[in-house]
């Protein structure tokens, strides 16, 4: 027994060494520089109605599908004119109402058109495919400028944030709406919590494939390796990142649940 208390105390004293390490790290670390994507020059833009199995996020109305992240008992407070709506930084993020496993979702984004700075500092945003917790917790989608915009390239448009690196980049000039299309099929856990099945995700960015049925390896973290948490079905989360005089726009936004496929 003396033993194995020994043992155990052991492994909980390099398990928080790990994490004290791992939180002691850089954001530079997991920063990826290349290789770069090529540039895909992508077809017209245009706007993709809402099948009829869909559930309407986002009509051009209104936030009714949407709350807030800090209080979820409280709406959200973005700002919706002309048909989108728009980020506003001082509320924070928002997130939707329900709570999806598996799903295809459409929605549509816009930096506008005089957007300033550079690298991360340009109409930085993310859509959080699982939203776990408050703040940035989730696996992130990232949204960014990347138009003529170096910066790492797991931090581009369409890459997994500090995971994965799209496969292409077809980013449209600043002002022009952007589209992705996301299959997400949400992790599994064992009773105890174990992973028994990672998140896979794929995103048409624009048309082009960006992310093909990848695997992911835990939500996102800004410094250090990600590791997976039991969760089950989440809510869909928008980030209110970026600068507050040059804030990004949503529109047409839709989802349609998808089968637990047993694995």
């Amino acid at each position: 027994m003396k033993a194995c208390l020994l043992l155990a105390a052991a492994l909980l004293t390099t398990s928080i060494g790990a994490v004290k390490a791992q939180q002691a790290g850089k954001p530079e670390d997991t920063e990826v520089w290349e290789p770069v994507p090529k540039v895909v020059t992508p077809g017209p833009s245009s706007s993709t109605p809402a099948p009829s199995d869909a559930v309407v996020l986002f009509d051009g109305k209104n936030l009714d599908q949407w709350v807030s992240v800090e209080d979820r008992n409280a709406p959200a407070k973005w700002t919706v004119a002309n048909g989108a709506f728009t980020v506003n930084k001082a509320v924070g993020n928002i997130e939707t109402k329900r709570t999806f496993t598996n799903y295809q979702l459409h929605l549509e984004w816009r930096v506008p058109a005089n957007i300033s700075g550079t690298g991360q500092a340009r109409g930085n945003s993310g859509i959080f495919l699982a939203s776990i917790g408050k703040g940035d917790a989730g696996y992130e989608l990232q949204i960014l400028d990347s138009y003529n915009n170096k910066t790492y390239v797991n931090g581009m448009a369409g890459s997994i944030y500090k995971q994965l690196i799209p496969l292409a980049n077809p980013t449209r000039k600043p002002g022009e709406w952007q589209t992705y299309d996301v299959v997400w099929t949400a992790p599994t856990f064992a009773a105890g919590g174990a992973v028994q099945t990672p998140a896979r995700v794929t995103v048409f960015f624009n048309g082009v494939l960006v992310q093909n049925n990848v695997s992911l390896l835990g939500p996102t973290v800004y410094i250090g390796k990600p590791a997976y948490q039991s969760h089950g079905a989440a809510p869909i989360k928008l980030q209110a990142h970026g600068d507050k005089s040059e804030p990004l726009s949503f529109r047409n936004i839709w989802i349609r649940d998808l089968p637990v496929v047993s694995q």
